[in-house]
């Protein structure tokens, strides 16, 4: 018996010290809170939804990872294949459009616990937005509120959000967070009060206030009212009254996103972010995936700086509108 308590004296010992070394890994505000300051990237090569030949495999082994990853790359046409429909649509290398230098996707799959992940979505399990109500599917849920706007090409107020420089495309800024094309890249400033993330992309700015109260549902922001707490270790930040023009693949004004940032160790924020909004979803769901800290800054994105992409636009629509040559 005299042993037996020895050991679970030793073992408890062992655990606890285990639990402080790990305590002592993750820097720490001066508030004791886990310090999630610094400039994080969440560019991966994992899809939001799970391909085909990974259905049932939430992850995959590392043999499998690297195939996949080999094969990306290989495959990669952006800087010789200028009749490729990617090209095709942006204009491609041969007029200075988007090349490898310029896209900034990762060249990895997402890990989480050391295990590659082949989609963002980790529920429902199958990896996959669950079914859609008849909202989505009228008002259009391609992506960021668009169909909201009332787009057309009347006049510059009636064009995408992202087009117009005013915020990034395909819900880079949030919530949620998601991984895009490029200027993946996200700085983190800190205090007990307020927690800004600088989003590079269109250099957006989300300011979650932690321990308040949200706003009138009447009042709504762009990135709408991001209320932030502390349960132990990780940070939790709901976010409601998103400007309709903004809301994320067709939601609703119910529309709620539940946000976790948790520093894991030294260099990785595990993220989470759960999508509630029964107008438009018939279930919630959830994605999961790391932020990396990476060094240097953040850089100024400079959306409209000679871009003539707007005028050139309208232009076009109003020769198409009058019998013109495009």
């Amino acid at each position: 018996m005299k042993h037996r308590l020895v050991w679970i004296a030793a073992a408890t010992a062992m655990t606890l010290a285990a639990q402080s070394t790990t305590k002592k890994q993750i820097p720490r505000t001066p508030d004791g809170h886990p310090d999630l300051q610094g400039v994080w990237t969440n560019a991966t090569i994992t899809p939001l939804s799970r391909p085909p030949q990974f259905d049932g495999k939430p992850t995959i082994s590392d043999a499998e990872a690297k195939a996949f990853e080999s094969k990306d790359k290989e495959t990669n046409t952006l800087d010789s294949d200028v009749t490729s429909s990617f090209n095709a649509r942006t204009g491609g290398p041969g007029v200075g459009a988007y090349n490898n230098l310029f896209v900034d996707r990762g060249s990895e799959l997402a890990r989480v616990d050391g295990q590659a992940r082949t989609s963002l979505i980790i529920d429902p399990a199958d990896g996959h937005i669950p079914a859609t109500t008849g909202r989505v599917r009228t008002q259009g849920g391609g992506g960021q509120g668009e169909q909201f706007a009332g787009m057309s090409y009347d006049s510059v107020k009636r064009r995408p959000l992202a087009e117009r420089c005013l915020i990034g495309f395909g819900s880079t800024s949030g919530p949620p967070m998601l991984p895009v094309l490029y200027n993946n890249n996200y700085e983190i400033v800190q205090t007990p009060d307020a927690i800004m993330i600088l989003v590079e992309m269109v250099h957006d700015v989300r300011v979650i206030r932690m321990n308040a109260q949200h706003d009138p549902k009447a009042i709504t922001k762009w990135l709408g009212d991001s209320i932030g707490h502390w349960e132990g270790d990780t940070l939790v930040v709901e976010t409601i009254n998103v400007n309709p023009q903004n809301r994320f693949r067709g939601a609703s004004g119910n529309f709620k996103v539940t946000e976790r940032f948790k520093r894991v160790d030294a260099s990785t924020i595990l993220y989470r972010a759960t999508i509630d909004d029964p107008e438009a979803y018939t279930k919630s769901w959830t994605l999961e995936y790391p932020f990396s800290a990476v060094a240097g800054s953040v850089y100024e994105y400079a959306c409209h700086e000679g871009n003539y992409a707007m005028q050139d636009i309208l232009g076009g629509a109003r020769k198409q509108e009058a019998g013109q040559p495009k």
